[in-house]
Formats: structure tokens, C-alpha cells, sequence
């Protein structure tokens, strides 16, 4: 079988347009994944034609106190509504809103349990939200080497947030190469993930390139995703060690299984 393949564009021929990018892709046979939209012509991305796999949900906010709650409802209310207007599928979420170089812009070294009980509320409005407009939001693990004070970081506490929430409007998006440099043992992780997943994205560690250039074993853990039963999107996320083609081709190759 062969995973449904999205590329994120803003990581892929960075002197080229946004929306050569996004044409590129989807001539290619990839959906698209996008960061924050209001660096895009939005009419640009829709005659691109592509289909869009994932976007960043939101562009302010946070998740564990009162006022950050309320602006990343206010923000991803608005980022739904560009969403529906490009057919974006997932809309993604992290613990906290994030600054130039993706450091948190408020960072958290401890998280007590008020602030779990308040990620939580906050999630739930967030669903409440998605299930009126129609719309799914993912919330997506990431590292503390690249994201340091960044709360709700690792694997373990997405999944234990969107467990705990349990709706379909809230899905995780496991990227592993976040939780390689986090965690590590990732097959595992996938299995722990599965029941929650809405889409897995894929970089090499070190470095944050395509497949096959560092030390994941991608291939496998294709084929682990495929014998437990996955049949999400897969999602590369990740830079070109040198022709963006080849790159694409080694990503599609470790995904065909």
C-alpha cells in the first residue's frame, strides 16, 4: 500500500513562490501542508489547485491560563474560516503560541496541575468550536531542544491532553521527529497514538531532512503503521538535503510499503 503523502511547502524550494510550491506538489501526486496562512495570497493558494493536508491553527494564544485561552479561540476561530476556504483538513495546534524560531513566546519550565485542567477546558472549547464549523484541529508534540520552555511538549502529553478530551475534533499530530530527538522508540509511540491519530509527520534526525539521511528507519516504521492498521496521512516536514525531487522520491519510496 501506498500512505496518503503530503509535503509541507514552506520547507521545499524556498526560491520559488508559495503557490509554484503548492502546484508542484499536487502535480507530483502530494498533498500540501502549510504554516501560518497571512504570508500567503489566499487566491494564489487556491488556483494552485492543491489539496491541503494540514495548516497552522491559529497564530496567537495559549492553552493553560484564562487569557491565552481566549485569544486562541478568538485566533483559531479565524484561521477556521480560511481553512474551510481552502478545504484544509486539519488545523494545528502546539502548548503554547510560538515566537521567531518556533521558541515559545511565554515558556513554562514546571506545569502544575491547574495548568493541565485549564489545557484541557481549553481544548474542549476548542472542539466545541471545530464541531460547529465543521472543521478538525490536531495538537501536535514537539521537542525541548528546538522549542525549550514550551509546556504540553512530548508525546506522552499530547496524547495524555487529547486522550482526555477524547473528541473527534481533536486529533494528535504525531511528528516523529520531534518525538526520535524527545523520546525516542517510536514504533511504540504510534501504537500508544493510534487511536487518536489525524496525521504523522516525518523528518530525519540530525538535521531535519528527508528520509534515508539520518538515523530513522522510516521504512519500517511504514510498515509497522501499516500492520497496526494506520491509513492517515503522512506528512514530510522536513528540508532537502539537495534536489527537492529526490527528496520527495526517497519520502515516497519509505512510505510505499
Amino acid at each position: 500500500m501506498s500512505f496518503t503523502l503530503a509535503a509541507c511547502a514552506e520547507m521545499i524550494w524556498r526560491d520559488k513562490p508559495i503557490e509554484w510550491r503548492c502546484a508542484r506538489l499536487k502535480e507530483l501526486g502530494f498533498q500540501v501542508g502549510l504554516w501560518n496562512w497571512p504570508a500567503h495570497d489566499l487566491a494564489k493558494l487556491e488556483k494552485s489547485g492543491a489539496t491541503f493536508s494540514i495548516m497552522n491553527g491559529y497564530l496567537e494564544g495559549r492553552l493553560a491560563d484564562q487569557d491565552g485561552a481566549d485569544m486562541l479561540l478568538k485566533s483559531a476561530y479565524e484561521t477556521a474560516q480560511v481553512g474551510k476556504r481552502l478545504g484544509v483538513a486539519r488545523l494545528n495546534l502546539h502548548g503554547t503560541g510560538l515566537g521567531d524560531g518556533g521558541i515559545p513566546i511565554v515558556k513554562h519550565d514546571v506545569v502544575t496541575g491547574a495548568m493541565w485542567l485549564k489545557a484541557r477546558d481549553t481544548l474542549n472549547r476548542i472542539c466545541d468550536m471545530a464541531e460547529k464549523e465543521g472543521v478538525v484541529f490536531t495538537l501536535e508534540n514537539l521537542n525541548l531542544l528546538d522549542h525549550p520552555g514550551c509546556p504540553f511538549n512530548s508525546t506522552a502529553d499530547v496524547l495524555a491532553l487529547v486522550s482526555a478530551v477524547n473528541r473527534p475534533q481533536l486529533r494528535i499530530n504525531l511528528d516523529l521527529y520531534h518525538t526520535q530527538i524527545g523520546e525516542g522508540d517510536l514504533v511504540r509511540w504510534c501504537e500508544k497514538c493510534l487511536p487518536w491519530i489525524g496525521e504523522v509527520q516525518v523528518a530525519d534526525n540530525p538535521g531535519r531532512y528527508e528520509p534515508g539521511t539520518g538515523e530513522i528507519n522510516y521504512h519500517g516504521i511504514a510498515k509497522a503503521l501499516a500492520k497496526m492498521g494506520y491509513r492517515g496521512p503522512v506528512g514530510l516536514e522536513s528540508f532537502a538535503i539537495g534536489n527537492e525531487g529526490v527528496a520527495l522520491a526517497a519520502f515516497k519510496a519509505a512510505f510505499t510499503v
